[in-house]
Parts: C-alpha cells; sequence; structure tokens
C-alpha cells in the first residue's frame, strides 16, 4: 500500500503494476457469475471473458486505469482505420444535472439518438453531486474520519441502483463487476491517504475522475442498448494537458491528436461517449481539466475532430441578458460572439468555463447552449460574429450584464507616481507575490493614482504587502495614501463594438444616474466589448436592474409608498388600478404599490398589494403605522431600482422628511403644498438636492390640482421667457362659491352649499381665511425666483373678524348669515360697475412682491368667465406681454387632484426610462 501511495502521490514516478497491491493490480478478470450484489435473476446472463483496458493499451506508459471498456470491441485487423474529420462529427456535452439519475440519463440517449449527424461524439460529466461526493471522500479520509468508508459504500450504492434501472444482460454484468473492482481499488487508495493523513493534488485527480468514468460506460451501453454503434472513451487515454497553475491546464493538441487517431484506429464508431473533466499528463499521470472542466473538455475534443458544432447542454433556456434570479424580465440570446461569451464567462455569467471558447475559435465550430429539458428552446449560439444580426437598436451591441460580488477596490495615489517609471510594477508584483487575482485595474491618464479590485478575502494581504513595500514614498510624502475600499461589486456591461456606437456609453451612465447610483471606478478595454463599473455591494441589483431596463426596454418598474389613504390617496388607489394593465401592456410600466400608511394602520407587501382588494387587505392584515419601518420597507427592496414615496396627506411633519427621502434617492410625488411653501430655508435645501442629483421631486397638484401650472411655469423659465406677473383664481372653493354668489343668493347660503357638495374643508375658514391660496402663490413666486416667506404675503381674509375665534365650524356656520348684509352690499357695488367679485392670488414679479386678495374683474375678463369650481391662472411674461397665456380648467376634487399626482408619476416613470 505504502509503495501504491507514493507512486500516485510522486509526478516524478511511475506507477507500475508490480508497484500495485494484488488487488489493485491491472489483470484480466473474468466470472464464472455475476458479483454478489447483483439480483440473482439477472445473474444467469453474465457471462465470462472481460479484457482490462490496461492490458489492450500496452503501448502507453504504465500507469493507474480504473474503469475500462465494457464490452468494447477491440479492432485487431492489421489495417489502420482513418479518423474522419469535419462537419460530419457534432459534439454533445451533457453535465451533472443532465446525468442526475436514471431517466435523465434515459432522456440523454433519446436527445443523442435523435441527432441526425452522421457521427456523433458526446462528453458526459459525473451524475449529479458525485463529484462532490469523491472530493468528500479525500477530505474524509485525509482527516481520519472513518465515515469515508460508508461514504464511499453510498456512491457505489448510487451507480449499482442507476446501472440496475438502465442497462440489463452482459452490459449489466460487466459494469457491476467493474465497478465493484473500482470501488474496492478506491477503498485501498483512501485507506491510504487515511494512513498518511494527506493527499496530493494528482492523488486528488484521481480519485475524483471515476464519476465521469462510471456516467460514460452506463450512457454508452444505454445507446448501444438502442442499436447504435457506440464505444466509451477514457479521455485520459486522448487527451493530454500541461498545468499551468494549480487551478489551470494547457491542452496539448498535437500529442492529444495523435492519440486521438490512434485511439481511433482501435476503436471506429458513429458514435462515442467519452469522459469530461479528466485528462492526463505528458507523462500519463491521471489530473482534471479542473472545476467546470467538460465544458472545456467538449471544445477541445469539437476543435480536434473539427466539429461542425457543439453543443453544451445544460439545465436553462440558453444564455441570459443577466442572472435571472437578479433581473426577472432577463431575456435569452440567440446570439453572442466568442468575444462577448468570453467576457460574460469571465465575470461571472453562467455561460460557460472561460477557457470554453478558446479551442472552438480556432476553427470557428459554433456553441449551442441548449435546455435538456427545455427542446422546443433553440438555445443561444456562439459563433464568430454576430454582426450582420437584424436589428440595429442599443440592445443589439449591448448583449448582456455580468455582476462579481464581494470585491474591495485598493487605491494608490501620490503626486510623486507621475511620470516615475516602475510604480504600476511595484504594485502589481506586490499583488502577484500575495497570489491575489486582480479582477479590473483603473487609471487616470494623469497618473496621479492606480486603483483595482480584488477578491476582498485577499484585499488585507494586498494591503499590507504594498504598504510595506511603499513604505518610504509614504513617509517621504510621494504617496499620499494606500487605500482600501470594501464592500465594493462590478457590474459589466458587454457587447459587440458597443464602445465604437454613439450613445451606448451615455446610455449606461444615465441609466446608473436616474437610479441614483454612484459609480466608483470605470475600465473599459480598447477590444470595446466591455465596460466594467464598480459599485457600492448594496447598489448592484439595483444598478443591474436600472441599466438591464434601459437598454432592453423592459418595464420602468418602480416601488411605489402611498402615504395617506384619504380622499386624494383613494382615489389615486383606485385609478392605479384600473389603469395598470394598460401601462404594463401598452408603455411598458409596472407600477407596484409595495405599502399604503395612514395614520394609525399600514399595509406592506413584497411583491405588490392586489389594487383591486387594498381597502380589504389593509383591514386585514394592516398593522400598526410606523413611517421608519414604511419607508425602509419601499426603500429596502433590491430587486426594484427605482422607488418613489407618494404623500398625498396635508401634513407639514410628513413633509419635513422630503430631504431625507430624496437625499437616500427616493423620489418624491405630492399634492402636499406644505414643504414648498414652508420655511425658505428647507425649501431651497431641498431645492439644490434636486439640482445635485438625479432623484426627483414632482408637485404638479400643489397649485392647480389635474392643471399644469408648474410644468408650464418651469418650461417658460427654462426657455428664457421672463415673468412679468402671475394673477389667478387659484381656489377651487373660493371660485364655486364666487361664481355661485350671483341675484339674490346670500353669501352664507353658497358657503353651506359648497361645504354639503364637499368643496369646502371641514371647516369652511380653512379656504375663506385664504392660507391655501397663499402658499400656492409663495409656490409660484419660489419658482419664479423670489425667495420669500409665508409671512411676507399680505392676505385678505374672508372670516368675518369677530367669527375667527369660533368655538366650531358649525358655530361658525350658524353665525356667518349675520354678514350676509356686507356681502350683499360689495357684490352690488361691483355689479354697479360692470364688475365680479374673485378671490385672487398675485405675483408680482416687477415688484418682487405676492398678494392674496378680493379682486373685482370687469365682466368681458376671463376672470368673469368661469364656472363651477375651475381655477384659471394667467402669465404675463416678455412674450406673453400684451396677451397673457391662460390656463383654465377644475382646480379641486379628488379625481382631479389624484390625476395630477397620478401624471406627476408618469412623468417620473418617462425621467426613468419608460418609453415617452
Amino acid at each position: 500500500m505504502a509503495s501504491l501511495y507514493s507512486a500516485i502521490s510522486n509526478p516524478g514516478h511511475s506507477l507500475s503494476p508490480s508497484a500495485l497491491p494484488h488487488d489493485t493490480k491491472p489483470k484480466k478478470i473474468c466470472y464464472s457469475q455475476c458479483p454478489t450484489f447483483l439480483p440473482p435473476h439477472r445473474s444467469r446472463i453474465c457471462r465470462m471473458g472481460f479484457v482490462s483496458g490496461l492490458e489492450r493499451k500496452k503501448t502507453l506508459k504504465p500507469r493507474i486505469i480504473s474503469s475500462v471498456t465494457v464490452d468494447t470491441p477491440v479492432n485487431t485487423s492489421p489495417e489502420k482505420v482513418q479518423l474522419p474529420k469535419g462537419d460530419t462529427w457534432s459534439v454533445h456535452k451533457f453535465g451533472g444535472t443532465c446525468m442526475g439519475n436514471s431517466e435523465r440519463i434515459k432522456n440523454v440517449a433519446k436527445i443523442i439518438l435523435s441527432d441526425d449527424s452522421e457521427r456523433k461524439f458526446v462528453v458526459v460529466s459525473a451524475m449529479s453531486k458525485v463529484t462532490d461526493m469523491m472530493y468528500d471522500l479525500i477530505n474524509k479520509a485525509q482527516s481520519r474520519d472513518e465515515s469515508y468508508i460508508s461514504a464511499l459504500d453510498a456512491v457505489l450504492e448510487k451507480h449499482r441502483s442507476t446501472a440496475l434501472d438502465l442497462i440489463d444482460g452482459d452490459d449489466l454484468c460487466s459494469f457491476l463487476a467493474q465497478l465493484q473492482h473500482d470501488i474496492s481499488n478506491l477503498k485501498a487508495m483512501l485507506r491510504a491517504i487515511y494512513i498518511a493523513g494527506h493527499a496530493t493534488e494528482s492523488f486528488t485527480d484521481f480519485v475524483v475522475g471515476h464519476g465521469e468514468l462510471w456516467s460514460a460506460q452506463m450512457l454508452s451501453c444505454v445507446v448501444r442498448k438502442n442499436g447504435v454503434d457506440c464505444n466509451w472513451m477514457d479521455t485520459r487515454e486522448v487527451l493530454i494537458v500541461n498545468p499551468t497553475s494549480s487551478n489551470q491546464v494547457d491542452p496539448d493538441f498535437k500529442e492529444s491528436e495523435e492519440r486521438l487517431e490512434k485511439w481511433y484506429s482501435k476503436n471506429p464508431s458513429k458514435a462515442i461517449v467519452a469522459t469530461g473533466f479528466i485528462a492526463s499528463t505528458p507523462q500519463n499521470i491521471p489530473t482534471t481539466l479542473k472545476r467546470d472542466g467538460s465544458d472545456f473538455s467538449a471544445a477541445i475534443m469539437g476543435a480536434l475532430f473539427k466539429a461542425g458544432q457543439v453543443t453544451i447542454w445544460t439545465d436553462v433556456d440558453g444564455v441570459y441578458s443577466a442572472d435571472p434570479r437578479k433581473v426577472s424580465e432577463a431575456v435569452i440570446l440567440k446570439t453572442l460572439s466568442y468575444q462577448e461569451a468570453w467576457e460574460m464567462s469571465y465575470f461571472g455569467a453562467n455561460v460557460l468555463h472561460p477557457r470554453t471558447i478558446i479551442p472552438v475559435m480556432r476553427y470557428d465550430i459554433p456553441i449551442i447552449i441548449r435546455n435538456v429539458f427545455n427542446l422546443a428552446a433553440p438555445g443561444t449560439k456562439i459563433c464568430r460574429s454576430t454582426e450582420d444580426e437584424e436589428g440595429q437598436g442599443l440592445e443589439s451591441f449591448v448583449k448582456g450584464f455580468a455582476t462579481i460580488d464581494n470585491l474591495a477596490l485598493v487605491n494608490v495615489e501620490g503626486t510623486g507616481m507621475a511620470g516615475v517609471p516602475g510604480t504600476a510594477s511595484t504594485i502589481f508584483n506586490a499583488v502577484k507575490d500575495v497570489g491575489a487575482n486582480v479582477i479590473m485595474i483603473s487609471q487616470a491618464s494623469s497618473e496621479h493614482s492606480v486603483c483595482f479590485a480584488v477578491p476582498e478575502k485577499e484585499v488585507n494581504a494586498v494591503f499590507e504587502l504594498l504598504q510595506s513595500r511603499f513604505h518610504e514614498a509614504l513617509n517621504a510624502g510621494r504617496l499620499s495614501q494606500v487605500q482600501v475600499i470594501p464592500n465594493c461589486s462590478i457590474l459589466a456591461t458587454v457587447g459587440q463594438k458597443m464602445a465604437s456606437t454613439p450613445g451606448v456609453s451615455a446610455t449606461l451612465f444615465n441609466a446608473l444616474a436616474k437610479a441614483n447610483i454612484n459609480v466608483r471606478a470605470i475600465a473599459q478595454g480598447c477590444s470595446e466589448y466591455n465596460i466594467t463599473v464598480v459599485l457600492k455591494r448594496e447598489d448592484c441589483i439595483r444598478a443591474l436592474r436600472a441599466v438591464h431596463s434601459r437598454f432592453y426596454l423592459s418595464r420602468t418598474t418602480i416601488a411605489m409608498g402611498i402615504i395617506g389613504p384619504g380622499l386624494i390617496g383613494a382615489t389615486l388607489l383606485d385609478q392605479l388600478r384600473d389603469q395598470a394593465a394598460t401601462l404594463k401592456e401598452e408603455f411598458n410600466i409596472d407600477l407596484r404599490v409595495m405599502g399604503i400608511t395612514g395614520s394609525r394602520t399600514m399595509l406592506l407587501s413584497e411583491a405588490g398589494i392586489d389594487l383591486s382588494r387594498w381597502r380589504e387587505l389593509q383591514k386585514e392584515k394592516g398593522v400598526v403605522a410606523d413611517m421608519d419601518k414604511f419607508v425602509q420597507h419601499v426603500h429596502g427592496n433590491q430587486f426594484i431600482p427605482n422607488k418613489v414615496l407618494v404623500d398625498c396627506t396635508a401634513d407639514s411633519s410628513i413633509a419635513s422628511h422630503y430631504y431625507d427621502w430624496l437625499r437616500k434617492g427616493i423620489h418624491v410625488v405630492t399634492p402636499n403644498k406644505k414643504a414648498n411653501s414652508g420655511p425658505l430655508d428647507q425649501y431651497l435645501k431641498i431645492r439644490a438636492l434636486q439640482r445635485q442629483s438625479y432623484t426627483h421631486y414632482f408637485y404638479e397638484a400643489t397649485v392647480g390640482a389635474g392643471l399644469p401650472i408648474i410644468n408650464t411655469l418651469q418650461g417658460l423659465l427654462e426657455t428664457g421667457d421672463k415673468i412679468l406677473r402671475i394673477e389667478g383664481v387659484f381656489s377651487g372653493t373660493l371660485s364655486y362659491i364666487f361664481n355661485n354668489f350671483i341675484g339674490r343668493r346670500t353669501f352664507s347660503e353658497v358657503v353651506a352649499e359648497a361645504k354639503h357638495a364637499g368643496y369646502t374643508e371641514p371647516d369652511p375658514r380653512d379656504d375663506l381665511s385664504g392660507t391655501d391660496v397663499c402658499r400656492k402663490v409663495i409656490i409660484l413666486a419660489r419658482e419664479s425666483g423670489l425667495k420669500l416667506e409665508l409671512s411676507d404675503i399680505p392676505v385678505e381674509s374672508l372670516v368675518p373678524e369677530p367669527l375667527k375665534n369660533s368655538a366650531s365650524a358649525e358655530d361658525f356656520m350658524e353665525k356667518l348669515p349675520q354678514f350676509d348684509h356686507d356681502w350683499a352690499k360689495k357684490r352690488q357695488i361691483a355689479e354697479d360697475a360692470g364688475e365680479v367679485l374673485r378671490y385672487v392670488g398675485v405675483v408680482d414679479m416687477v415688484n418682487q412682491k405676492g398678494t392674496v386678495k378680493l379682486q373685482t374683474y370687469k365682466n368681458d375678463h376671463p376672470f368673469a368667465q368661469l364656472s363651477g369650481a375651475d381655477n384659471i391662472i394667467a402669465f404675463t411674461t416678455t412674450r406673453y406681454k400684451d396677451q397673457p397665456l391662460i390656463i383654465r380648467g377644475p382646480g379641486a376634487g379628488a379625481e382631479v387632484t389624484a390625476g395630477g399626482v397620478f401624471s406627476d408619476i408618469l412623468r417620473l416613470a418617462s425621467y426613468l426610462g419608460a418609453p415617452s
């Protein structure tokens, strides 16, 4: 046993049969009866005569071969069979999931049989979880954990039961005998590891490769059972690789091609099932292509055969434009270029082993990624170029997005770096010395700093060594710092020639900015295949969804929190419910209400509240309202990049939170006037933040309900017009009162009618005081550039002085008729002059002031033509000086106010990338 372990652990020595203990020597195995673990009813079918693959491979140097061909005919003809190459061969690779159990192996066989190619070469992985089980055997043995014995029995049972379900006759007998022989050998080898307490890499490679040997034999038997000429290949006899590091090997194509021709001359077949993952060194020592190496095996063999195509069978429909677990709207890509697939593999996309593409590129062999469980899906084709692809939209240049998490940025900076040769060399030699993997490098042209990304687990070693190497430069001040920025992620945008396409980079960074994502570092190679950005880890999924949504025109999804489900809030929720389907289907806008909160109760949802039942759900599942928890719930959703809080209250305490929400990247939409008409310093603070970031604050409904007053004013200012005067009837309530205060009707009668119709606040004094109009005047004045406080606006109150302190609204309404005579006199004076009474607000930009007052207008004035609760606003500007620009329409009511808020939400969606 000691000689066995010594020979395997020392690559410098080959292992001759004489070095093996008795039970592991290669030999001719004859069975007069089937193994004891074969059910009795099958034992009669076994026959004598099992030829060891080692005995028929004596031309190779002595080495360990465990499993060998079961009933594979050996060509004894002296005439050499020429290996055919070219498009007649199709190569298939089936991974562990595809080979998961007997049913799945039967399904794989059906796929092979249905391939109408003249010749088929099939590469298989071990059955699902078997490779992990084999590594576990090694770990247990070298840890001196005797449970490796029972774990090995589990491996035996898994393959024994699968074989019993798949094959029968001579093939079954021979396979089970060989399986038992392999298990016996492995038990002896693991015992050697147990005693030594250590396993070398080559010994580990030898042990873990058995899973592929067994799965290849079983599949070849199933194919042969269906009447197809099929041999199986132990690729260690053919595929020769040179290890270049602990986790990488380079294929020796020349030697492998010679061995393939030799193997084929002895085993000609129309179908070959081969082991993936395993290979040999030039010294015939068993090795592997490392983790996920079966794809690499298939690509190498495809290149050796110069096959027509290589199909990689997996459990997904193809290559996605982004990780579908992070982006639910990721799409299957029809085509990718070799370079695009390469880039996406490098940056962590579940596409292929990164090195798989290299062998097939040499001969322009396309790779097809297909789903073994969904044969109807055409999959993704990876080939030389996709430049002729239909469509020239941005999405045809940007193919996909991939992310890498758990990274740290290392930043080395200082004025002493500029123009000094060797600085970068010193930095990266240090990184090499600690064995760290550099994912990305970025350097400004000023040479003032170099930053690079490394895995977070390696950054401390890198930092300490850099501090040591640059100790003198840091003390002398030539370098200012070596800085580590932890908790980073990389987002890679991949596409053919995308960087040379105008607008791609701008669209990428615009999408990130609108999602309020800060970019920490950028790298772009001159190959133009990817743009890489480094972000905060917590921003990564939000960034991924934002850029994917922008390029693939998938739905612009917005997570919404509705504050105040009162009259306006409830109406808005009903409008959202009625319009949701149309917005999704026609405009690609997905508005998801994640929470609704009132002053006492809040309703939260992870996926979005069913708006057809929101009132019921609020009663059934509502919890105690907590504004901090509510905001965190909406803001904390990592799967929706855009969040908005809609404040439908008139609460100044809610408005006081706007600045913090905007600073966190939460958009705000509101009809609440308190923030824009509150303390001037708070207003200016919000507006400054709004201008500095891509976080949006929309408040159209604060002045004219659903009328486009704010938007019109902003448009005039942005286009260079100068505002001279803004004058208007801003209160729908007071408009209704004065439009109906005609004839012989008394003032108190009209106020009571307006209150009954729902036009006034519960206490009509809130409307008659003029405070609401004053707030609207302040909003327009500040929007126009005046820095006024609410107290700077003189307001003419319509509440009679003696009634201002009435105990209640009822008391006020009861005493209001006492003043009808005064109001009748004012109306009469106006009528005698051919005028009408109107309660107006005025922004006088010429005199830098604002007023709110009762004023008379001639009967032919536009303000005299109002009816119902309409508002009217006149803009006098340098462009509209002789004939003011007039906006008129309903200015009060839940429907129009909620409609104005809804319009702002859709405007936000448009800003965030929804089609306009």
